[in-house]
């Protein structure tokens, strides 16, 4: 298939990296369009190094700006180079997490009016015309509310998207919808290869892990391996947020994760394309049966 368009909504800059880096620098260097949108600045996110903490949000609330310098830097080095802010640079800002007290301040995303951030996401949507969307599911993927929010207008502009009753351009239907998914056997293989390393990870038990979804709810499985190190280099471009120690990352927890080239995402709106062999256990990926498509784009004509 030639002409492939893949348009990716992530709520804050480093989660594009963090979740579908590899991903994204594989379609990227394969020639597809690659689009992505990020909701806000990140201006609630805890700055990890100290030389960069007079940016914290504590301090001088310079955060935001300096992130989108660093959501640049990660754009290059996957090869993205189509970047989008949702409504422009700073039009939503950054909630913080579940029950802070800036879910409730005016101008964040969780207080954003649905459908003038879906109308938003629309024009993007009419104006790329991918093939293929991809962002968080129901929970945002661990609970944030900006993940969320994320979740609920991706999904309201992708049908309003294909409306002809919408205003905002010629309507554009999406072919495939998909949420990111981390299989939770993958999590256990992981936890382990961190213990045997001695790296702290996040919980004893990853049944206790706020995210993970059992692995036969994962429809496809990109195997990214070629371009970790792209990803790698967008993760160190994330430098206020994570510390990049490969195979391992951490966020401002200091609690170790894995560095993954195959990334995993659950079908949600879409025809699922043909099978193909999957990555093995040892690479991050889900092994036999090979059930699983292994291309976003599987089965578009």
């Amino acid at each position: 298939m030639t002409d492939r368009r893949l348009l990716l909504v992530h709520a804050h800059p480093d989660d594009e990296t963090i979740e579908t880096g590899a991903t994204m620098a594989k379609y990227a260097a394969e020639g597809a369009h690659v689009t992505l949108v990020t909701c806000t600045l990140g201006e609630e996110g805890e700055v990890i190094p100290e030389h960069l903490a007079h940016h914290a949000p504590d301090r001088d609330d310079t955060l935001g700006t300096y992130r989108i310098g660093e959501l640049a830097d990660a754009c290059k080095a996957i090869g993205v180079t189509d970047h989008r802010f949702l409504g422009g640079p700073g039009h939503w800002r950054d909630s913080g997490m579940m029950g802070a007290a800036s879910n409730g301040r005016p101008g964040c995303f969780w207080q954003a009016d649905l459908d003038e951030a879906a109308a938003e996401l629309v024009e993007i949507i009419r104006e790329v015309r991918p093939q293929v969307l991809v962002t968080y599911d129901e929970n945002g993927y661990y609970g944030h509310p900006d993940h969320i929010q994320a979740h609920r207008v991706s999904w309201r502009a992708f049908k309003l998207a294909a409306d002809p009753a919408h205003p905002g351009g010629e309507p554009w239907r999406v072919a495939k919808f998909y949420y990111t998914a981390m299989p939770r056997s993958v999590m256990r293989r992981s936890a382990e290869s961190m213990r045997e390393a001695g790296v702290r990870f996040l919980v004893e038990d990853v049944d206790d892990m706020p995210f993970g979804c059992r692995d036969e709810d994962v429809t496809t499985e990109i195997d990214a391996r070629p371009y970790v190190e792209a990803k790698i280099d967008a993760m160190r471009a994330h430098a206020t947020q994570l510390s990049v120690d490969p195979p391992w990352f951490a966020l401002s927890n200091d609690v170790g994760q894995q560095i993954f080239g195959v990334e995993h995402f659950i079908l949600r709106a879409g025809v699922p394309g043909p099978p193909g062999p999957g990555a093995p256990h040892e690479a991050g990926g889900l092994g036999e049966p090979y059930d699983r498509e292994t291309d976003l784009f599987a089965g578009i004509g």
